[in-house]
């Protein structure tokens, strides 16, 4: 394999990462704001998110 061919291949991976990257940054800020916004029986869902963060040490306020 010459070096335009590699050049080409390492091109083509890197565009194709492109839309499934940017689709799992979407699909993340829709369960994000899902979650952060969930009102409903009584917030079960959002108090789970944050009783999880607790339970990551990760600061949520």
């Amino acid at each position: 394999m010459n070096s335009f061919a590699v050049i080409n291949t390492s091109r083509a991976v890197r565009e194709s990462r492109l839309p499934a990257a940017a689709g799992a940054v979407l699909l993340g800020l829709v369960i994000l704001y899902g979650v952060g916004f969930a009102l409903g029986q009584g917030d079960v869902l959002h108090n789970a998110a944050h009783d999880t963060r607790h339970t990551m040490v990760f600061p949520c306020h």
